[in-house]
């Protein structure tokens, strides 16, 4: 890639994961000096250890670290940075951060103030562009309406309707409004969230786009007036306004509408005079691809941008260091070949795709392609924060090439101790209108829900090797290793038999053809991984099979199970039920929060509450969080 020249010394890299890596590896490459900042969550991270320096900003929670803006100008002037890169999300698009950098005579590696300003309220920069020519979906600003107000407005504007607040980001807060009958439930719920998110509770509403692409593209300002656009990203396939695989160029996009768009993101981005890198996005009607609108400009780098570096052959973040310390940009370079890029998540599709924390047992990235890891073998996968743990990219000369290099990549990609997308990423590359280029917002939806995964039998095969031989990698203590004790030589258990996830027993001779990779974690449960499927395989005691056994046949027998379960490690961030009281079969207990999910736990059925936790506590992934006795109510 290309690296220009800068004049900046030593910078702050405000950031974490794989982001921080990323700038990291570049500050190097131009030699120069970086500094990390880390959590007490992050203090063993990756990101801390590759940097020249690296300084502990506060507690594990966002809100006391890396949402710091008096530490992190504490730690440059400590440091003696005299730039402070954000990377994306946290602090990326923060006025107070920009301001406190002006102030502090340390430059912003982003935009001035007044492009932040104008740009991160969805309202005004709507308003703003619409001035200058760029097409904004037909809607209008909800600030200072009252709710009879906003139906005669949204009645003008027809129905359906997206209703979504003016602040913030990544699909918070937006409903979807099929008629006048739903607005009202819709804006509520959108103020609750807005506020609760942002602090802010403004909204804007527009026509919703029936079968929208999401099409973005890359710009770049720099001092000297000048702004160019660096083609346009393909981010369509989206879950939750979530973006889960992204490519450059769009796809099956003529070249009049890419040039409209590009000029329409260059018009939105010099309406600002911006500086730096930014992205404008915008939605394409897929059953008419004329018709362009203006979403909103993000004003920052994106989790996206290696498929742009990889397409043009330039560094970006290179490139905003240049940019930031004075330099010229250059003529834009030719768009070359097919880039896609996948985030893997630790995240189960099967469960809802609810978030999974733990320590990597093992992580194997794949050769051939391009990898930014948030985390390495030994890592720790926490809570706290986003569920991205790294980023597969692959390039080729064509679009269907880069697809199937991609799947192939995931296939070679293994990650063991906690559950990832992978395997669901590696559906979505061989989805039939995937590989057609026949794209909407909607389309993972019509794969959910998914079937809960088959685990091959060379991963049971494996995971039984584990249990039979004494010394295989990952076996554990002696006590997890064998079956009992007995006078005389131990003869090795001719079968093997586990738990899945969602409560199956699979059995598996223990001299079956192996291959797959496995760890064993401090539970005594062994991660299997093969072909890009990651499962948890739970080893089945003898007493845990003879109880099965006896409910099989006689299922009105004694209790049921009586407790109610963490489906995944998190907080308690509310208790919805008093103790000792009345509750019936799927009554919400407590919720837990985990990466920015939130997920009840119902009663397994009628009976007497006695809760096992607390609001605030930390809970483990199927501890038990609240015992119902049916006796007791009896």
């Amino acid at each position: 890639m290309t690296t220009p020249e800068t004049t900046f010394d030593t910078v702050l890299v405000a950031n974490r994961g794989e982001i921080a890596r990323r700038i990291i590896r570049t500050l190097r490459g131009l030699g120069i000096r970086s500094v990390a900042v880390y959590s007490d969550a992050d203090a063993h991270a990756p990101h801390v250890r590759e940097a020249d320096e690296a300084v502990r900003i506060g507690a594990a929670p966002a809100a006391e670290s890396y949402l710091d803006v008096e530490a992190i100008i504490a730690a440059a002037q400590a440091t003696g940075a005299d730039g402070i890169h954000p990377g994306y999300g946290f602090l990326s698009e923060s006025v107070a951060l920009a301001e406190a950098c002006v102030g502090n005579g340390v430059v912003f590696i982003g935009p001035a103030v007044g492009a932040l300003q104008i740009m991160g309220d969805k309202a005004r920069a709507r308003a703003h562009v619409a001035e200058h020519g760029v097409p904004v979906v037909p809607g209008f600003d909800a600030t200072g309406l009252d709710d009879a107000q906003i139906r005669a407005r949204a009645d003008e504007v027809g129905y359906p309707l997206l209703v979504k607040p003016s602040a913030g980001g990544g699909g918070k807060g937006m409903e979807v409004v099929r008629s006048g009958d739903d607005l009202t439930a819709a804006l509520t719920s959108a103020r609750r969230i807005a506020t609760a998110a942002f602090g802010d509770d403004s909204l804007v509403l527009e026509r919703l786009v029936r079968r929208p692409r999401h099409i973005e593209v890359q710009v770049f300002g720099d001092r000297h007036g000048k702004v160019i656009a660096l083609g346009e990203r393909e981010c369509t396939l989206q879950r939750r306004h979530q973006k889960v695989i992204e490519e450059a160029p769009a796809a099956h996009l003529p070249d009049a509408v890419r040039q409209r768009l590009l000029d329409a993101a260059v018009a939105a981005a010099g309406s600002v005079d911006y500086v730096g890198a930014g992205t404008v996005e915008f939605l394409v009607e897929a059953d008419a691809v004329d018709e362009i609108f203006f979403i909103e400009m993000n004003t920052r780098l994106q989790v996206e941008h290696p498929v742009t570096e990889e397409v043009t052959g330039l560094d970006l973040v290179a490139l905003q260091l240049r940019v930031a310390a004075g330099g010229a940009l250059d003529d834009p370079p030719q768009v070359r070949g097919h880039a896609i890029e996948a985030r893997v998540y630790a995240e189960s599709p099967e469960r809802g795709f609810l978030p999974s924390t733990g320590r990597v047992l093992r992580f194997t990235a794949p050769d051939g392609v391009r990898v930014d890891a948030a985390v390495e073998t030994g890592s720790e996968v926490t809570g706290f924060y986003d569920p991205m743990i790294a980023k597969v990219i692959a390039v080729a000369d064509d679009r269907a090439t880069a697809l199937r290099r991609l799947d192939a990549a995931l296939a070679r990609t293994v990650v063991l101790g906690v559950e990832t997308n992978i395997a669901f990423l590696r559906a979505l590359c061989r989805s039939e209108r995937v590989v057609d280029g026949d794209l909407d917002t909607g389309l993972i939806e019509t794969l959910l829900p998914l079937a809960p995964a088959e685990p091959t039998a060379r991963m049971l095969a494996s995971a039984a090797s584990v249990i039979a031989t004494p010394n295989a990698p990952g076996a554990g203590s002696l006590w997890q290793r064998r079956p009992g004790w007995r006078l005389g030589p131990a003869a090795p258990p001719s079968a093997a038999e586990f738990l899945t996830d969602d409560d199956r027993v699979v059995v598996v001779p223990t001299d079956a053809a192996t291959g797959a990779a496995v760890a064993r974690d401090d539970t005594g449960a062994i991660w299997a991984s093969e072909q890009g499927l990651t499962m948890r395989l739970r080893p089945l005691t003898r007493r845990a099979r003879m109880q099965r056994r006896l409910g099989e046949r006689m299922p009105d027998a004694g209790p049921r199970e009586p407790e109610g379960r963490a489906p995944m490690p998190g907080s308690i961030v509310a208790v919805h039920v008093a103790d000792g009281a009345v509750v019936h079969a799927g009554d919400p207990l407590v919720s837990i929060e985990a990466m920015k999910m939130e997920h009840p736990v119902l009663a397994p059925h009628d009976g007497t509450v006695h809760l096992l936790v607390a609001l605030g506590d930390q809970v483990r992934r199927d501890q038990p969080v609240a015992r119902v006795s049916e006796q007791e109510t009896a």
